[in-house]
């Protein structure tokens, strides 16, 4: 017998590589006629694995990177001249500015004698911006279409971490009071209208989510993820348009619509511009009158539009205020009809007589076009963001539409003419009112929009004593709220103009003294600071918030408006937290509260009269 062989030994695969220079070690070039096949071939095929593994991770790596820097460019890659020609360009989105170059665009100037130009969107330093939307694919998945949707979920995330900057200490009380506001409308009252704190219930006015709709874009700025991604599901899975409700004009326009395209150019979500733009589809039945002005109400699920039960007329602001919305929807979907029936109603108003000095009257009427009771004027209630959007357009346009500015500059200088007075005895600068050729010492808390919008128009080149009577305004609204027992501004306010009696400048009248958490003054402190740097601006808007704070804070969640500011022991409150509470009010004082001048740079960004930041197209370019 011969002794059992050895077992084997394990078999094992080795790989030679020789490095050279060229040259094999015979000096011959043999190793150029060596197959590349053969020495695959003599790899493992753990080995071949690797490779292809590592090959395809990096093709994919490269592809995705190819999508994030070709998005931007989409604009101008891949359409027809045609397209081109009909598509607007792509919205910002912030964080707010980096320069880079702007796609044209056409659009079509206010005024009717202008020629029609072709604009780029937005100033040359507007450049993050939201995915591409076509028209005729949205709503399908095209052959990219999961690829492109991942790519835009990593850019968005990657928006939104770049955006948190960390909170000072006075804008984490901002967001506290948000979150305590968002925790009662949750619980409470969550997918309704209205917030009743007191009660702890709710209120419809549209039955459209209104608070939820216009707090999205302040979420978003507050860097609240969490409490934007439940809103964002509601919308989704919740906000239908097709019911059989009455919505005003005005008031849907510049809550719903306005906050609609806001939380789109913000987040880039285009689920906000599908229902924005079905939205507007909606509302045009208003426009079908006589004379082109629309009827303050429209029922956005039969299409049927009529005035308000006791009158024909329309009031002057409200048929004047949705200008900057229904333009910007137009630019988004390229359906010129939004634009065209808006700025109809521009012209129109620009056209008429009864105007003094560029003031115009209360209430005009739907089906003659003519204003009506004629004579008298103010900057308050039914008159007071006529004069906002006649800026804001001119400012939203590129500074294009001359008409717009030369209505403005007319109406300040009325405005300075007919309204202006001082009190006694601390001389506080204030508008009134005029009925009839007869003053009135009468001035709204609305009014107090008007320090933010001269400060505004200054810093866009207007008249520098804009500002200076914009500062002049803001010290007396900040009076109208610091002599107030509660630190809160009644509703409407009346000055004294007579040295001899004793009375303080500023005097309530007891039908007068409610405070409805408004933002008119920490929406001007905001422009003020912004503009001017200086920080007693924002000392007195962190007093405003510790007064909210004090008399307004409802435990068990939300902010309640209160009927009387001059009672801090018992100062009544009236069970109702407004949508603008938190949509204009926290929004406005967590910018004044920011030293960044980029946060919604006003060079980038203009606002609604409902606070909902919009882009400012830029100037038009001849091609």
């Amino acid at each position: 017998m011969y002794p059992p062989l050895p077992p084997p030994a394990p078999h094992r695969d080795f790989i030679s590589v020789t490095l050279s220079l060229g040259q094999s070690y015979d000096g011959s070039k043999s190793w150029r006629r060596r197959s590349c096949w053969r020495k695959w071939k003599q790899l493992s095929r753990l080995q071949r694995n690797v490779i292809l593994f590592s090959l395809t991770f990096l093709m994919l790596c490269g592809f995705l990177s190819y999508i994030s820097v070709a998005d931007q460019w989409t604009a101008v890659d891949g359409r027809s001249a045609e397209e081109q020609k009909t598509r607007p360009a792509d919205p910002p989105v912030l964080p707010a500015p980096q320069k880079a170059d702007a796609h044209p665009e056409n659009m079509q100037g206010a005024l009717p004698q202008k020629p029609q130009r072709h604009f780029r969107r937005g100033p040359p330093n507007l450049h993050l911006r939201a995915p591409v939307k076509t028209p005729r694919t949205r709503g399908r998945e095209t052959p990219s279409g999961g690829m492109r949707r991942w790519a835009m979920l990593i850019r968005r995330k990657a928006r939104r971490e770049r955006w948190s900057a960390s909170p000072n200490e006075r804008q984490r009380a901002v967001i506290d009071a948000f979150r305590h506001a968002w925790a009662g409308y949750r619980k409470f009252a969550w997918g309704h209208d209205e917030l009743k704190p007191v009660s702890r219930s709710f209120s419809e006015w549209f039955g459209l989510g209104l608070t939820l709709i216009d707090a999205l874009d302040t979420m978003w700025i507050l860097g609240l993820k969490k409490e934007f991604e439940e809103a964002r599901k509601w919308v989704s899975k919740k906000l239908r348009f097709q019911k059989d409700v009455d919505v005003n004009l005005f008031e849907s326009t510049i809550r719903i619509l306005g906050g609609l395209l806001s939380a789109y150019h913000l987040s880039g979500d285009e689920l906000f511009l599908r229902k924005a733009e079905d939205f507007g589809n909606r509302l045009m039945p208003a426009f079908q009158t006589p004379s082109k002005i629309p009827y303050s109400d429209v029922n956005i699920g039969t299409g049927a539009a009529h005035p308000p039960r006791w009158t024909s007329d329309s009031t002057v602001a409200e048929v004047t205020s949705i200008q900057l919305e229904f333009r910007e929807l137009s630019r988004l979907t390229g359906s010129k009809k939004f634009q065209e029936a808006a700025e109809e109603v521009t012209r129109h108003v620009h056209s008429l007589s009864g105007k003094k000095d560029g003031l115009v009257p209360m209430f005009i009427n739907t089906h003659s076009g003519l204003f009506t009771h004629m004579g008298v004027f103010t900057l308050g209630a039914r008159a007071d963001s006529y004069y906002e959007y006649l800026l804001k357009q001119w400012i939203q346009g590129g500074k294009q539409e001359t008409q717009l500015l030369e209505d403005y500059l007319e109406a300040i200088e009325g405005i300075r003419r007919h309204l202006l007075r001082r009190s006694e005895p601390r001389k506080l600068t204030f508008v009134g009112e005029l009925a009839h050729g007869r003053f009135s010492a009468k001035m709204d808390h609305l009014v107090c929009f008007l320090p933010g919008t001269l400060a505004l128009g200054a810093h866009h080149g207007l008249p520098a004593d804009h500002m200076e009577l914009a500062r002049a305004l803001m010290d007396t609204c900040y009076q109208m709220n610091r002599q107030m027992e509660t630190g809160l501004s009644p509703e409407i306010v009346h000055f004294n103009l007579y040295p001899q009696n004793d009375h303080k400048d500023v005097q309530v009248k007891p039908a007068d003294r409610h405070n409805l958490l408004r933002p008119e003054t920490v929406e001007s402190l905001f422009y003020l600071y912004r503009l001017t740097g200086d920080r007693k601006y924002q000392d007195w808007g962190w007093e405003i918030l510790q007064s909210f704070n004090t008399y307004t804070r409802v435990p068990s969640g939300g902010y309640s408006s209160i009927s009387n500011v001059q009672d801090p022991l018992n100062p009544q409150p009236r069970d109702k937290m407004e949508s603008f509470f938190l949509g204009e009010t926290l929004k406005y004082l967590y910018l004044l509260f920011s030293d960044d001048p980029d946060l919604l740079s006003l060079d980038t960004y203009v606002f609604n009269t409902e606070a909902h930041p919009l882009p400012i197209w830029a100037p038009p370019r001849e091609v």
